[in-house]
Parts: structure tokens; C-alpha cells; sequence
């Protein structure tokens, strides 16, 4: 049976409690799945999976249909409910997350088919014009998720319709700290008509990701921290499990010179605080032309103190806190590192503690270096550390000085100068003008290099880590033998070197005498 959410009953294994991070409130109490309910999930997963996969990507795709009008009439309460278990203002719920997995179901809807269906393979090397191939597209089978809490509806959303469609089975596990949205997706999807056993939540904690790994799925598709994931990578290579890895970033933001100081100051306030900076594509550190950089920090550090902090449920509110306590912690440490070694604090810097515990200031920091942690770590929650860079080269020296790569941004009036930058930075995604959006362009792949993963979602790439590709190929004289079989004989490798002439060499002259000289081999007796 799977864990569901109780109000008395009391525990199976051990129970997780959804805490509001504004407030404190306990928000429903929920049975952890252990490796006895994990493992009997997947069963059903496995043998439910069949008739969904035989019922056609058309009818899938008219069940996701379903989904997207069934979450667009529900928006407001997935909405308030994200923001409730996950802190963020309202408003981001809306536009982050429901928004999100809106057009990423427009995407599949538009384009699943096509994408889906059989492909014809055209062969080029004469030998084989005989052949006819085709390639298809099959489900994996069962697919594992292990979501995050920092996005906890769009990331999972997004993920588990592309493997939905292309007709696999969903087994589930969120984060202990957002559990109750992940049932909301379930309800969503149920309620569309996918069927319990294809879409299944498995709530719980570190025990019940792991129980996952070591069941018998087809592929895991995680995101989270480094230090998981290569721990996951190492249990999934024992058994040659296939992995997506999103494991976050630290991705840096570059001013260039000629770049409109109001426009990039605003989407750097924007980019470092959005969601309180919870978030993978935020920017954790910013690089700006000297000769704007006085300027710039003035910019930054005045819309900052204009940020309406507090209970993301309150329509005026900007930042709502941080998931909890130990997060807060980190950001403490790093900023006091960053601080203990030259930085300075030009806004923010400590804990709204009139607010609740897990409300931390937005700040900005100046006079940052590559031997601060801020500025190495990620930190993943509202810092903006800034410093200066001479020309362009430097500016791409330190971007690429990282360990991860997710994503990066340029901010230029010149989009050629920008696009032409972009190409030499280290990333998954890099964007020109703007930051953290390419995560809602439905089509554009989501995924990093280096230490930010493996694998991409979203988009035409997305849907392809959800599928393994098979190739058939037919040939269309099945009663005749190939030149190439037993019995080779005495004159059959003289024979080859001159097909191999006739197909590849260039003057007609040349091609022609090899086909003399390699005619016998295709009349030669074989076995």
C-alpha cells in the first residue's frame, strides 16, 4: 500500500512532517516508504507499465492535455500550496513553477509525436542500398525520480511527463522537506487519467532514495547536491543503471562594459534573490567591468534595500525565507568566511530574526575573491558577491574558473560580442540579456558540465533521456547472399580492395575499373 498522509495512525517505519518555513506550522505528517514499500511500488510500476505504453503516444498525449487544463484551472491552490511547504512569494509559485510545467506539457503536446515516433534511417554506403531501417523510440520502462525541494512542482512536473509520454511508469520519491506537493502532482496526474499504479509518490527521507536506487527501475533522473549525486553514480554503475544528474551551480554573471547598468543591476537582484537564491541557474557570483563597477554596486545595493521580505502568502511580499535552519547556517558560514577575508557587507549580511529563524537578509558583497568560499561553494541562498574584471578575457577566465558549469549569463548591448563570449564560457546553458529564465523555454535542453551533472531535461533532449532508441533494419532481397559472406576464396580479398575503390575512390576513370575488378565478388559461390 502505498504511504499516504495520516492525521493519527501511527507509523509503518518513520514518519516526515511538511513544515511551513515561514511559520513553523506542521502541515501533514506522512509514513516513509521503506525498501519493503519502495520495492513493491516499483512491482506495480512494472507490471502496470505495458498496457500504458501499448495505448499509444496519441492517447497519452491527450491524457496530458487533460493534466494541463486540469493544473490550469487548479493553479491558485498548487500555488499557494508550493508556497506554503516551499516559502517562496506566491507569485513565484505561479510564475516558476505552474507557469513551467504549463508550456513544458505545451511542448509534449505540440511536439511529442513527432518527436516519438518511428524514424526512417536512410543508409548512404552503397553496399548497403538493399536495406531498409527505421528507428523507435521504447520506454525504459520504469523510471526513478528523486525531485528536490527548492522547486518542488516544476522539476518533478516536468520530468515525469516527458517519461510519462513517452510510456514509461513514474516512481517518485520528493524531498522529506516538500512532500505534500509531489501528492498534489499525483492527484493531478490521476485525475487526467493516468493510472496509479504508472504515477506512484514514495515520501520519505534518505533511506527511501536509496531503497530506489537499488530497486528495479531502468534509469534514475536526480537532482541535488554533488556529494549525492556522485554517491548515486557509484551505486547506479555497479549494475549499469543510466542516470540524469542535475547537481546544481555556481553560476556567474558578466558585465561587460557596455552593458546598461539599469537593466543588468536589476536582473542581478533579480537572479541572486529569486526564490531567496535557492536556486540551481541563480547567480552566485557576479563579474563587472571595472570602469562600471562603483556604480553598479551603488545600483545593486539600492534596489536591495527596496526587497519586501517576509510570509510568502503576503501579496506584497519579494523574498520569503529559506527552507530551513541548517541552509541558513551555510550562508551564514559563507558569508563569514568571505567576510574573515577582506569582503565587504554593503547590504544584508545576517539573519531577520524578527522574521522567524530561517529568514536571511539579502546581501551584497564587494571586494570578493576566488579564495572565499562564497565565491568557490555553492551557496544557494541570498548573496550577491560582486567583483571587478579589466577586459574580456579575464571576465571569461573567471566564469570558467569553477567546478560546475550549469549556467551562465552576459549582459551586453552588443548581442554579437555577447553571443561570441557565450560560445568560450563552460556551461549547459548560457544566456545573453537575461538569467534563470531559460529554465521556462520549454524547447532549450536544462542540464550543466563539470560538476553540475550529466544528462539534460526539458525540450527535445528531455525526452530523449527517457527513451532507448532500437534500430530495425530489413532488407529488401531476403533471398539473396551478401557478397560479403563465406566462402571468401582465393581472389576474394583482391576483389574487396577493388570495391572498396570503386565506392570511395574520386576520378570515374578509377571507379570504373574497379567495378570490373570487384564484379566477381558479387558472383562468386557462397555458402
Amino acid at each position: 500500500m502505498s504511504p499516504h498522509l495520516h492525521a493519527d495512525a501511527a507509523p509503518t517505519i518513520s514518519r516526515i512532517a511538511s513544515v511551513n518555513p515561514a511559520t513553523g506550522e506542521v502541515l501533514g505528517e506522512l509514513d516513509s516508504a521503506g525498501p519493503v514499500e519502495v520495492r513493491a511500488a516499483v512491482v506495480r510500476a512494472r507490471t502496470a507499465q505495458p498496457e500504458w505504453q501499448a495505448c499509444g503516444v496519441r492517447q497519452r498525449i491527450r491524457v496530458l492535455r487533460r493534466f494541463q487544463q486540469i493544473l490550469l484551472a487548479r493553479k491558485s491552490g498548487i500555488a499557494r500550496r508550493i508556497t506554503q511547504e516551499a516559502g517562496k512569494p506566491q507569485a513565484e509559485a505561479l510564475t516558476t513553477e505552474v507557469l513551467v510545467v504549463l508550456d513544458a506539457a505545451r511542448f509534449l503536446i505540440e511536439n511529442g509525436f513527432d518527436l516519438l515516433r518511428d524514424e526512417i534511417l536512410p543508409h548512404g554506403n552503397l553496399v548497403l542500398k538493399t536495406k531498409s531501417g527505421r528507428i523507435l523510440h521504447e520506454p525504459y520502462g520504469v523510471i526513478g525520480i528523486i525531485s528536490p525541494w527548492n522547486y518542488p512542482f516544476s522539476i518533478p512536473a516536468t520530468e515525469a511527463m516527458a517519461s510519462l509520454l513517452a510510456g514509461n511508469a513514474v516512481v517518485l520519491k520528493p524531498s522529506e522537506l516538500t512532500p505534500l506537493i509531489a501528492l498534489e502532482l499525483a492527484k493531478l496526474f490521476h485525475d487526467a487519467g493516468v493510472p496509479r499504479e504508472i504515477f506512484q509518490v514514495v515520501p520519505g527521507e534518505g533511506p527511501t532514495g536509496a531503497a530506489l536506487i537499488q530497486s528495479d527501475i531502468d534509469k534514475i533522473v536526480f537532482t541535488g547536491s554533488v556529494a549525492t549525486g556522485r554517491r548515486i553514480a557509484e551505486i547506479a554503475a555497479q549494475r549499469l543503471l543510466p542516470v540524469v544528474l542535475e547537481l546544481g551551480g555556481k553560476d556567474p554573471m558578466l558585465v561587460l562594459d557596455d552593458a546598461d547598468i539599469d537593466v543588468a543591476s536589476s536582473g542581478a537582484v533579480w537572479g541572486a534573490f529569486v526564490n531567496a537564491g535557492q536556486t540551481c541557474l541563480s547567480v552566485e557570483h557576479c563579474y563587472v567591468h571595472r570602469s562600471l563597477y562603483s556604480e553598479f554596486l551603488e545600483a545593486c545595493v539600492a534596489k536591495t534595500r527596496k526587497l519586501r521580505i517576509g510570509n510568502g502568502l503576503d501579496p506584497s511580499t519579494e523574498i520569503g525565507p529559506m527552507i530551513h535552519e541548517r541552509q541558513v547556517r551555510i550562508v551564514e558560514s559563507h558569508v563569514e568566511d568571505a567576510r574573515e577575508r577582506g569582503a565587504r557587507v554593503l547590504v544584508g549580511g545576517s539573519r531577520l530574526r524578527d522574521l522567524g529563524p530561517t529568514f536571511f537578509a539579502p546581501t551584497v558583497l564587494a571586494g570578493v575573491d576566488h579564495s572565499m568560499r562564497i565565491m568557490r561553494e555553492e551557496t544557494f541562498g541570498p548573496v550577491l558577491p560582486i567583483a571587478p574584471f579589466d577586459d574580456d578575457g579575464e571576465a571569461v577566465r573567471l566564469a570558467n574558473d569553477s567546478d560546475y558549469g550549469l549556467a551562465a549569463s552576459i549582459w551586453t548591448n552588443d548581442r554579437a560580442r555577447g553571443e561570441r563570449l557565450a560560445r568560450q564560457i563552460h556551461a549547459g546553458t548560457v544566456m545573453v540579456n537575461d538569467v534563470v529564465s531559460c529554465f521556462s523555454i520549454s524547447e532549450a535542453p536544462h542540464g550543466g558540465v563539470k560538476s553540475s551533472g550529466l544528462g539534460r531535461t526539458h525540450g527535445r533532449w528531455g525526452l530523449e533521456e527517457m527513451i532507448r532508441v532500437k534500430y530495425v533494419d530489413s532488407d529488401r532481397v531476403p533471398r539473396r547472399k551478401k557478397p560479403w559472406w563465406f566462402s571468401y576464396g582465393r581472389d576474394f580479398t583482391a576483389e574487396m580492395e577493388s570495391f572498396l575503390d570503386l565506392l570511395y575512390s574520386q576520378p570515374l576513370r578509377e571507379k570504373a575499373k574497379a567495378a570490373v575488378r570487384s564484379a566477381g565478388a558479387h558472383w562468386r559461390k557462397k555458402l
